[in-house]
């Protein structure tokens, strides 16, 4: 099995990161390896690729065969490329200088690309956020403008129940105070009720035969019998001659 260069995972889950390393085909994904040439961080944008370019372009010229992910990271690093070149000057095509600064152009045109998608992702997060914010706050004053309507709303309807319940009081007082007003003319019947009860009492025949029934017959009856003696004393006065 030709030797291999592939991804090492490590890392908590749902947060990976990889080792680049140098291994065995027949050794597992995780096990033993030859050498470790780099790491790669792919939670960032862009990733956070850290490769030795030497040792990666001496493995590569050696027939190391890299996995798919580690060949898209060798060409993203340039490695793939200024192994393309060193082929022309193993060929005779090219000479060392020439592939120098071809390599130099390259990656002075890679870094300017990544640099360009680096301010464009920042501009975007900056515009996102601007937007996200502005969002916010027409929420905020939307929010604002419903809750100062809430208010006003119970506002003018506790004042209009203050007002309500002054009504009501003023116009209890003024119930009150009226009856207080109008008692003396209604309580004049009342005191001279009893007057002319006292007079109709006074007509009635009834109060004036009362005596007449406190009269008993006992004592009628006690002058006849009181006169009784003196007509017997009358009788024996004219019964004694007789003797």
């Amino acid at each position: 099995m030709p030797t291999r260069m592939r991804l090492s995972r490590h890392g908590k889950k749902r947060n990976p990161f990889y080792h680049i390393v140098i291994a065995d085909g027949r050794a597992p994904r995780d096990g033993r390896f030859i050498e470790k040439i780099g790491t790669y961080n792919p939670i960032p944008n862009p990733a956070e690729i850290v490769l030795d370019f030497d040792k990666a372009l001496d493995w590569i010229q050696k027939g190391a065969q890299p996995s798919d992910t580690v060949r898209a990271i060798l060409s993203y690093k340039g490695v793939m490329y200024k192994n393309h070149l060193l082929k022309g000057v193993a060929k005779g095509a090219l000479t060392e200088a020439e592939v120098e600064a071809k390599f130099q152009t390259w990656l002075k045109e890679k870094e300017a690309k990544i640099e360009a998608k680096v301010k464009g992702l920042e501009e975007s997060d900056r515009n996102d956020k601007k937007q996200r914010l502005e969002a916010e706050a027409k929420i905020n004053e939307a929010r604002e403008a419903e809750i100062a309507k809430r208010k006003a709303a119970e506002m003018d309807a506790q004042v209009k129940a203050a007002q309500e319940a002054a009504g009501e009081e003023v116009a209890e007082e003024e119930i009150a105070e009226a009856p207080a007003e109008e008692a003396p003319a209604e309580e004049a019947p009342a005191e001279e009720a009893p007057a002319e009860e006292a007079a109709k009492e006074e007509e009635k025949p009834a109060p004036v035969e009362e005596p007449a029934k406190e009269e008993k017959p006992a004592k009628e009856e006690k002058p006849a019998a009181e006169e009784a003696p003196e007509e017997k004393k009358a009788d024996e006065s004219t019964e004694a001659p007789k003797e």
